[in-house]
């Protein structure tokens, strides 16, 4: 949504901070030699067809071939040198980077901090409930949840448990974002954009010194009209999340509250939330 404001340039998951260098990202490496992860092919789509759409003006099986001789071309240059050359060429629109493979490790945030010092950060929430529900819900969700090892061991029973990344993930970003100055970082509520998106996006654009009239919030409301909304060619087709590729349109709704006490319907043993994930939650606005 944000991406389509007439001053802002969305990006879909780049996911390029999660290595150091444009060599190390292509092959799915880290520097000691490690894998990154079983669904790295997948997760280059993002940069190729940003690269496609960039430089050869059409996500094409052709402009992602163009695409693959770019990031060779490139391969020793850092992540950070190659983020600052996509933010060059959309000058002077302001870049959205959205990628959740940052909250896996706060080196990559760090990463990316490097790269861009003076960049703000929209710590984007989800009540956890509503969060694992959806996770759980998604296509592929829970071979994600057990590649990421999300799994639980209640007596000798193996539980996939989505809890422990929406908890692990938000005390990172919690983490993190306490380093930096207050005015870099905003923290957001999904539920309430959805209920209202125009109040809550002219808050977001308020922070951002930009402006939020009828024409820019209508087309922050038109999330499908974003080059990166639909499925990519045959050699590129992801880059963002499947379920909005398919979908690509804002669905405003309303929300009732959680029951943090209530069972949760993917325990059999009843269980509710974990403590821990409701004292944060409960930090982070949610009651």
């Amino acid at each position: 949504m944000l991406g389509q404001h007439p001053r802002m340039y969305g990006f879909p998951e780049l996911n390029l901070f999660m290595a150091e260098t444009l060599d190390e990202f292509w092959r799915g490496v880290s520097h000691d030699g490690g894998r990154k992860s079983t669904f790295w092919p997948v997760m280059r789509h993002g940069l190729l067809r940003t690269v496609a759409q960039l430089y050869a003006g059409e996500q094409t099986i052709d402009g992602v071939a163009l695409a693959y001789r770019w990031i060779r071309a490139r391969a020793q240059s850092s992540t950070g040198e190659v983020f600052q050359e996509l933010l060059a060429k959309i000058d002077p629109l302001i870049a959205v980077e959205k990628s959740p493979g940052y909250l896996r490790r706060r080196l990559y945030l760090e990463r990316l901090l490097e790269a861009v010092p003076r960049a703000r950060f929209i710590h984007l929430l989800r009540h956890p409930r509503g969060q694992c529900e959806s996770v759980l819900k998604a296509r592929g969700g829970k071979l994600m949840l057990m590649m990421l090892n999300a799994i639980d061991m209640p007596g000798d029973m193996a539980v996939i448990e989505p809890q422990i990344l929406w908890h692990d993930a938000n005390a990172l970003v919690m983490e993190f974002l306490n380093d930096l100055p207050q005015e870099q970082w905003l923290r957001v509520q999904g539920e309430r954009i959805l209920a209202d998106p125009d109040t809550e996006l002219a808050r977001i654009c308020q922070w951002l010194e930009l402006p939020c009239g009828p024409r820019e919030l209508a087309a922050m409301k038109a999330p499908e009209q974003s080059p990166y909304a639909h499925v990519g060619p045959i050699n590129a087709r992801l880059g963002n999340d499947i379920n909005f590729l398919l979908e690509p349109r804002l669905r405003p709704a309303q929300f009732g509250d959680y029951d943090f006490a209530g069972p949760l319907p993917w325990r059999p043993d009843s269980q509710g939330l974990h403590p821990a994930v409701v004292e944060l939650a409960r930090e982070l606005g949610y009651s």
